[in-house]
């Protein structure tokens, strides 16, 4: 048998002697298998031809992509933006000391490529955002193991979007690509299966995600206890003071450095003790520690799920949340989330929102971005027109559009004519896809707050 230099087996295909695991599993049937399943040398072709994705090449995503290459995929592709820092050494064990600084995604793949012989693993340097609805739906699956709430919300507001309805409004199964959702949070993680149109969507369960940590305004500017009020003020207020309106980006490490000096001169001024460069990366993106046994077990899983749906049937899949904590011994619980009928995303019917004409236009977006149903980071608002076209209320960029705009935010929905069962399309980075709104005017008593 052909080795590599790493000692790894040679290719000899997916009906090698290597995959004798993978191939007992699908060539014959089990206690396990569904009805209806029928084992085949098919089902290995298959597995070996259908294309994953694997968005993140952290310390989760390094484990899904040592987890799926072993199981049998051979046609893998990885999306991350990030580079690789020396704190992420201890668990993500994909990289080495002499890779500090390269893409994640380049290093992990190559690594896989090269341990793993006949696995094409293709990576992408770069920002989900940054490819459209093609590129989604040539996928037979994605798998995610992202550390940001935002870019789940993102990539599920996507899916969504490849869905197609008949005239009749029944979804055609064709364009479902299915998710595959892993997170970890210390001893604490989860894994869910996500059947978009079919099954509980990220946005159905929304308010399980915890609200952002947010520290008041008064406590970092006048009474700062904790490094991260340094880190806090630095951000909020010096950044702006200094920069103005120049966008802070978490990956660009000029930014955090700049951040992390002035932190770190607050915190000698009120005698904090604390602030460091890591700790102003992690108040900045939101970070969470990783625990690499917790990353080990939810990728597992993730992985195990991604076999079922390629198998067709070999075994049932999650249905469709599963819970772990190994924080006091081990604890896991499977449970079915249902779909919520005005779910902010993959509801096909337009969303009531109750309020008066003179609610402003600013507190319709502040709703949108207060309220547990939406949650959306910075909404813009556009109006369609009788002639078919649409009418700009308010968008956040470019900016010269939004100081034009800006003047409408005080203005009252009936200043903006904006009737009762007027349709509003409402974008946010939270979702590629338009937000579809039905304003219903209610009387000043009845309308919510």
């Amino acid at each position: 048998m052909d080795t590599t230099p790493d000692g790894a087996a040679g290719d000899e295909g997916i009906a090698g002697p290597r995959w004798a695991h993978i191939q007992k599993l699908l060539n014959r049937a089990g206690p396990l298998a569904q009805p209806g399943f029928e084992p085949c040398p098919e089902l290995l072709e298959f597995l070996s031809t259908c294309k994953v994705l694997v968005i993140g090449a952290g310390g989760l995503g390094c484990e899904l992509l040592k987890d799926l290459a072993l199981s049998g995929f051979r046609n893998i592709h990885v999306i991350d933006m990030d580079t690789i820092d020396l704190s992420n050494l201890n668990r993500q064990f994909l990289f080495r000391s002499h890779d500090v600084g390269k893409p994640k995604a380049d290093v992990a793949a190559a690594f896989v490529n090269k341990r793993v012989p006949g696995c094409t693993v293709t990576p992408y340097y770069k920002r989900i955002q940054e490819f459209g609805e093609d590129f989604y739906r040539s996928f037979t699956m994605v798998v995610c193991g992202l550390d940001s709430i935002l870019a789940r919300r993102w990539i599920n507001g996507m899916l969504v979007d490849l869905l197609r309805y008949d005239q009749s409004g029944e979804l055609d199964p064709a364009s479902i690509v299915p998710l595959i959702d892993g997170g970890t949070e210390g001893f604490k993680g989860n894994a869910r299966v996500i059947l978009p149109g079919m099954t509980a969507c990220i946005d159905c369960t929304l308010d399980l995600f915890p609200p952002a940590v947010n520290y008041p305004l008064c406590t970092i500017a006048h009474t700062p206890r904790l490094p991260e009020h340094c880190v806090e003020y630095a951000k909020v207020v010096q950044w702006k003071d200094h920069f103005g309106d120049k966008p802070l980006d978490g990956d660009d490490t000029e930014h955090i450095k700049w951040l992390y000096e002035k932190a770190l001169e607050r915190a000698t001024q009120y005698g904090i003790q604390g602030v460091t460069y890591r700790l102003t990366q992690g108040v900045v993106k939101r970070i969470i520690p990783a625990v690499a046994s917790t990353n080990a077990v939810v990728a597992a899983v993730c992985a195990n799920e991604a076999f079922k749906l390629a198998s067709n049937g070999a075994s049932p899949n999650l249905n469709n949340y599963m819970l772990f904590n190994d924080s006091e011994g081990i604890y896991t619980y499977t449970l079915e989330y249902e779909k919520k009928p005005d779910c902010v995303t993959c509801s096909v019917k337009p969303l009531d929102m109750a309020c008066t004409p003179t609610d402003s236009l600013q507190s319709i977006l502040d709703r949108l971005v207060d309220d547990p149903s939406f949650r959306l980071s910075g909404p813009g608002v556009v109006m369609p027109t009788a002639s078919g076209g649409t009418k700009s209320l308010y968008l956040r960029a470019p900016a010269s559009i939004e100081a034009q705009l800006r003047k409408h935010l005080t203005m009252s929905l009936a200043d903006l004519s904006i009737a009762d069962g007027q349709l509003l399309y409402v974008t946010d980075k939270t979702t590629p896809r338009s937000i579809k709104l039905l304003i219903r005017h209610e009387h000043e008593s009845t309308a919510q707050p």
